[in-house]
């Protein structure tokens, strides 16, 4: 089996602690991530599928319980070690876009990997090439403003691959769109994961999608349980 890329420990995580009105988010999590798993995270709103994921990604830590990747665990790193590891292993992808609007999508694909040590022309020839594998290198040099929701999106796929990350998290990548273009949106999603040898962790309200994926986890009560 597998080594996992991305796994959980019994993590926990609350909200106004020790207060009247503390909040318990997560309870336990359990969840390993193995190479090129593709799985749904589904849940109610307000159940934390966010706060799962920024604790996945380094974005924010656990009250309680370990987060591993590759092998290695990230409790004991300082901000400028975890921003690091961040950079250069996860990628992010959010219901909204989050371009920067003054720069052109093959700008902000390239600047991810500018801030990474890479130099210019290696960072625009990585971002031409994913432009390209997702049908808009004809619009690199237009700004978010110009490009369609669906667009926009495919470009905030194209940026968080841009580093070579081994983990992918997406938070309701298709949620803000239509239907068909979700579902076109996802197609995409999906062959970008599977060209980059990636493992995917991607929280949906669409049933739909989600069963399309390696397996379905669903997160309730704090913990994370197979799908029926």
């Amino acid at each position: 089996m597998s080594e996992a890329v991305l796994r959980l420990s019994g993590l926990e995580k609350s909200y106004n602690r020790g207060k009247p009105n503390e909040v318990r988010v997560l309870r336990g999590v359990e969840l390993a991530l193995v190479p090129g798993e593709i799985v749904a995270l589904v849940a109610p709103s307000g159940a934390g599928k966010s706060t799962l994921l920024h604790m996945a990604g380094l974005l924010d830590v656990p009250d309680a319980g370990t987060v591993e990747i590759g092998g290695r665990e990230m409790g004991g790193l300082g901000d400028r070690a975890r921003t690091a590891v961040r950079r250069r292993e996860v990628g992010f992808v959010y219901q909204f876009h989050h371009l920067l609007p003054e720069f052109t999508a093959l700008e902000n694909i390239t600047l991810p990997q500018l801030a990474d040590g890479a130099t210019e022309r290696a960072a625009q020839a990585r971002a031409r090439e994913l432009l390209s594998r997702v049908g808009l290198e004809a619009r690199a040099d237009h700004r978010p403003a110009a490009l369609s929701g669906g667009e926009q999106q495919r470009v905030a796929f194209c940026r968080a691959l841009a580093n070579g990350p081994r983990i992918l998290l997406a938070d309701e990548p298709t949620g803000n769109l239509d239907p068909a273009t979700a579902d076109r949106l996802f197609d995409v999603l999906m062959e970008l994961v599977a060209d980059e040898g990636l493992s995917a962790l991607i929280a949906t309200h669409n049933l739909e999608l989600a069963a399309r994926m390696s397996r379905v986890l669903r997160l309730d009560g704090g913990a994370l349980h197979p799908q029926a």
